[in-house]
């Protein structure tokens, strides 16, 4: 891609190093925010370089956040006796985004995976289990992906938090309103079976 500018070849390159971005998609990006007032041109850059050397995670959650505790941990209209354990920052925002979850959250920051090199010291499990023994914990949800590697994940804190009163719990996992049962893995099919509903609980 020949460009009449080298600044504006730099600033492509750089736009397409976000994930999704390739060379054309960055250059319109590029050109659009040449035809912007330099001060809002100027605002959109403050806004990323604060964002990146501000912000950081939650001393306790490990969410993103702008001080030492998040607004999640930091509310208390939050039952912060309930923690709903995910894998990432985006799991959060996915639950959030439901309204039905009210206590507070704990971001592993991953999954064990072996066969990727990712074992239980690379997570943020000891300072959950940390958390089961400063507070007064009663219900710990975990909401990892149904993978084998989610579910060698919650077998290991389980295995941990023995012998402990804490209620373990996690998300129901069945088949998706309007999928086709067909296509639905074993897996999927037989938790599907084990969390059935009596019929009342599904009327809407």
């Amino acid at each position: 891609m020949q460009l009449p500018s080298a600044l504006l070849e730099q600033a492509v390159n750089e736009f397409s190093k976000l994930p999704g971005i390739g060379k054309k998609t960055a250059l319109r990006l590029v050109l659009h925010l040449l035809k912007q007032d330099p001060d809002k041109v100027e605002a959109f850059a403050t806004a990323i370089t604060r964002m990146r050397n501000e912000t950081h995670l939650c001393q306790r959650c490990f969410n993103i956040s702008d001080s030492l505790l998040c607004t999640i941990c930091s509310n208390p209209m939050r039952k912060q006796d309930i923690i709903c354990v995910v894998e990432s920052i985006r799991d959060v925002i996915a639950i959030e985004s439901t309204q039905q979850f009210n206590g507070t959250y704990h971001i592993l920051g991953g999954i064990i995976s072996p066969l990727d090199g990712v074992g239980p010291d690379q997570l943020h499990i000891n300072q959950l289990i940390q958390r089961t023994k400063d507070g007064n914990v009663t219900e710990i949800i975990f909401a990892l992906n149904p993978t084998i590697q989610g579910d060698t994940t919650i077998y290991y804190i389980q295995k941990k938090l023995q012998p402990s009163p804490i209620k373990i719990t996690t998300i129901a996992r069945g088949i998706s309103f309007g999928g086709e049962l067909e296509y639905a893995d074993e897996m999927t099919l037989a938790r599907s079976l084990q969390h059935r509903m009596p019929i009342e609980q599904l009327r809407v």
